[in-house]
């Protein structure tokens, strides 16, 4: 796969969850169930090792398995995907990142290391490395509200200047944030969580790496397509999308303490699109899967349109 430019690194993205035995070993042949069920879904690209790829959880024997098969599998099917690279340790995301390279991804996606937090110039030596390792495949920066360093806005102009590699961003935040990044970096493609993505699209988003998609990724590509025809009525869907995202879901973490990738396999369980599980690994709660079958009726009364077809 040829590595792709910041203006090519557009659209809705889903994410490859990780489905876990109860034995919490990785379930491989429901893992390749799932990246083929995502191919036929029309989605842009499927990345890997966000939040809920569960990425700080893997043995590096698994990082690797997991990534030789998404790349012969994206390759056959001629569809971008990038792997993230991600790890608490800059040593162990480093390597990482050479073995990712290897694969020849669209893009490989990175944290700032995460047990001390970084300064600006730490964050950008860490970068520069980073991106000589990974040679001629950009850099997509995951940078979330919940980052041990959040960079501000001016930070992305020093970052982007130093590091030429850096083509892409991951950020949490509100229309203003984003609209002051896009000011500060216009030449790198900005990515934005997905039920914000209408709002983001507004003031510049390139795309989103989606947790939509996790509920139905055929469904997320085809808002973000009419996001192109019709603004409005995109806005209209995502404040669909975002009460049932507040009133249904974002309570499992803000009242009962679960994490973002229980949340998102809790949402891949609703929609029942493949069969992950919502089984996260050791020392990480799960939501169990009558949740799901409890809340499926409810988004489909609440947001019918990402359940046609």
């Amino acid at each position: 796969m040829k590595p792709l430019k910041s203006r090519e690194i557009t659209g809705t993205w889903a994410t490859l969850l990780l489905p876990i035995n109860e034995d919490e070993s990785i379930d491989f042949s429901r893992l390749a169930d799932e990246i083929d069920c995502l191919l036929a879904t029309g989605v842009d690209g499927i990345y890997t090792n966000g939040t809920a790829g569960e990425f700080f959880a893997q043995s590096e024997d698994e990082f690797d398995r997991i990534h030789a098969l998404l790349a012969e599998k994206c390759e056959s099917a001629g569809r971008p995907f990038q792997i993230g690279a991600s790890h608490m340790s800059a040593q162990i995301s480093l390597s990482r990142v050479r073995r990712a390279a290897a694969l020849k991804p669209s893009a490989i996606q990175i944290i700032l290391p995460d047990w001390v937090p970084v300064s600006l110039e730490e964050a950008i030596a860490f970068l520069q490395r980073v991106a000589a390792a990974a040679g001629s495949v950009g850099l997509v920066l995951y940078n979330p509200p919940h980052a041990k360093r959040v960079l501000q806005p001016a930070d992305y102009t020093r970052l982007a200047a130093a590091v030429p590699a850096l083509v892409g961003l991951k950020v949490g935040g509100e229309k203003e944030w984003y609209a002051d990044i896009r000011r500060r970096a216009p030449q790198v493609s900005m990515f934005v969580p997905g039920h914000q993505l209408a709002t983001g699209y507004t003031v510049g988003a390139a795309g989103s790496y989606s947790n939509v998609a996790c509920l139905q990724p055929a469904a997320a590509k085809r808002w973000n397509e009419l996001m192109k025809v019709s603004i409005q009525a995109a806005l209209a869907l995502e404040a669909k999308i975002q009460r049932f995202m507040n009133d249904h879901i974002l309570s499992f973490r803000e009242q009962r303490g679960y994490s973002n990738a229980a949340l998102d396999k809790l949402l891949a369980a609703i929609g029942a699109w493949s069969n992950v599980g919502t089984r996260l690994r050791w020392p990480y709660r799960w939501i169990e899967g009558s949740e799901a079958k409890r809340l499926r009726p409810i988004a489909r009364h609440l947001v019918p349109e990402l359940f046609e077809n």
